[in-house]
């Protein structure tokens, strides 16, 4: 799995994760349940992580639904 996307928008997230399931692209927010460390604040941002092999489509399929200010300039690859 590869980060497609991290923001504090609660917002942003909802409509991206209805946008991926719509396109059938398997993916999954990680850090969703950190308010509980951080007390509610919002300032630890949750990420949408998708299978790597989709993860151009999804960066794709953001930019045209206008999330594109929310992707990361380059792409957040995992560490080997």
């Amino acid at each position: 799995m590869e980060e497609l996307l991290r923001t504090n928008n609660p917002v942003s997230v909802s409509f991206a994760q209805s946008l991926l399931q719509e396109a059938d692209i398997v993916h999954f927010v990680a850090d969703e349940h950190m308010s509980i460390v951080d007390g509610s604040l919002g300032i630890l941002p949750r990420r949408i992580m998708v299978d790597g092999e989709k993860l151009m489509q999804a960066r794709r399929l953001m930019e045209e639904a206008g999330l594109g200010v929310e992707l990361p300039a380059k792409l957040v690859r995992p560490v080997d």
